[in-house]
């Protein structure tokens, strides 16, 4: 699945610039400069201006013959090529090849447009040609980016002529979620003892509703488990034997609204990025995760309207489009629309299932919606609501005040933490499995979730 998601390499052949592609060289004016120690001599004898004017003469004719020396745009081709894929603040390479014709030698300035969300200012690069040169870009946000043109400029070692050419090598590269993250985590269950108990097939009869096997009715058998076309067939009371569903349908649901806008520092980012990022690491994780062990997974996520919708599916082809969807994730400015999500969900899921839900709520008076619709949810299926908190207000919560307007500060995010708890205490009440951690805790916690809840067969 890695190659596939390694952009692809550009190609194109360099193409004039401009009406007057071409132009004197930093020498040129330098040999310029020089013609002028003539006027010296020339306060004694008007002759040697003549010998000033021969001198700029000749050097306009070197000029011209350095400038025909140069080949032509079409005759260089170049080349930007990817070696890794591209996620969320994680370095990465780029590399720029220009050939040029057989016994050119050649001095170039290489200049690549790349958006500000990849790298702060373009890379400017000087290098002889056949030219490999090598850049790195930090990506900041998610998401298509289009890198545009290289622009060039060539001499000979010469350097009293350069000419200026472009090269159309624009293209639309992804920037996906932290796809290492992902594996370390996949890595994680292969050595936990979920994996253990699927390679064993350690079967729990009676609790899961999987079929397994007929055998005769005993004694204090569930009536609702008897099988009444295999008892008429057989001539004797039959009942079926269930065990643990090994294949269990999770769904993810992430909250793209203006709460997980806000943006949050962490160790192990190089930048402050939106607390949308960190949810959707922990998504993919999951999925990953989640694969792995058998399940299908399937997703949502939503603002306003529903900005993504991926059904149940497992295998590597399946996180391949989670991977792709999850990507193209937007944080929306307005407040999320959590009844169009939960309508969406109930249409394409009908069996109980894990929902695994990933949002924030606001500390308000009333009742937050998300808060109403996961105790909704919690009839039919198995929820998990991780709220995604932010870190400076509980900094301040448990920080001891110093002065008089920290003493009120610290009062304000006290009353906002209790009730928080609040609500999350009547999610806990009426069955609703929550979390309540740090963006940066959120990836590890919620794969801890799944695993707990897979091994005490929960659902």
């Amino acid at each position: 699945m890695t190659g596939s998601l390694i952009p692809a390499a550009v190609t194109a052949r360099l193409e004039r610039r401009g009406r007057l592609p071409f132009a004197f060289g930093t020498r040129f004016f330098i040999v310029l400069l020089l013609g002028l120690f003539w006027l010296v001599p020339a306060w004694w004898s008007s002759q040697f201006i003549v010998v000033m004017f021969v001198w700029d003469a000749l050097a306009l004719i070197f000029w011209l013959v350095d400038l025909s020396r140069l080949p032509a745009p079409t005759d260089l081709e170049a080349r930007r090529i990817w070696t890794a894929p591209l996620s969320l603040s994680v370095s990465a390479s780029v590399t720029v090849e220009l050939d040029a014709p057989p016994r050119a030698s050649l001095q170039t300035l290489l200049v690549d447009e790349t958006p500000v969300s990849l790298r702060g200012e373009p890379p400017q690069v000087s290098s002889l040609v056949p030219a490999r040169v090598t850049y790195d870009i930090v990506p900041r946000t998610r998401g298509n980016h289009t890198l545009g043109k290289l622009y060039v400029r060539y001499r000979t070692s010469l350097g009293l002529a350069e000419r200026w050419a472009v090269a159309n090598l624009s293209q639309t590269i992804r920037v996906l979620p932290s796809i290492e993250q992902a594996r370390q985590n996949a890595l994680y269950l292969i050595r936990s003892r979920q994996v253990e108990m699927e390679k064993r097939r350690k079967r729990q009869r009676g609790q899961g509703r999987e079929f397994e096997t007929l055998r005769e009715y005993r004694q204090g058998d569930d009536l609702r488990d008897m099988c009444w076309t295999a008892t008429a067939r057989r001539h004797q009371l039959t009942t079926k034997i269930f065990q643990t569903e090994r294949s269990q349908s999770v769904w993810v649901i992430l909250d793209a609204g203006r709460l997980l806008r806000a943006q949050v520092t962490a160790q192990d980012r190089p930048f402050p990025v939106q607390k949308l990022d960190y949810a959707v690491d922990a998504a993919l994780s999951v999925a990953q995760v989640a694969s792995q062990s058998g399940d299908k997974v399937g997703l949502i996520a939503y603002g306003r309207s529903v900005q993504q919708s991926v059904g149940l599916g497992r295998g590597p082809q399946h996180i391949r489009t989670l991977l792709d969807s999850l990507s193209l994730v937007k944080a929306e400015a307005s407040e999320a629309n959590h009844a169009r999500a939960v309508r969406t969900l109930m249409t394409a899921q009908n069996r109980r299932s894990l929902i695994l839900w990933i949002t924030d709520f606001a500390e308000t008076a009333t009742t937050p919606e998300v808060i109403e619709y996961a105790m909704h949810l919690t009839r039919r299926h198995l929820v998990v609501l991780a709220a995604v908190t932010q870190p400076d207000l509980n900094a301040l919560a448990w920080a001891i005040p110093q002065t008089e307007e920290e003493m009120f500060r610290h009062a304000a995010a006290l009353e906002i933490a209790e009730r928080r708890e609040r609500l999350l205490r009547r999610l806990r009440d009426r069955g609703v499995l929550t979390l309540d951690l740090p963006a940066g805790n959120l990836v590890t916690a919620l794969v801890n979730q799944y695993l707990e809840i897979k091994d005490r067969s929960l659902l």
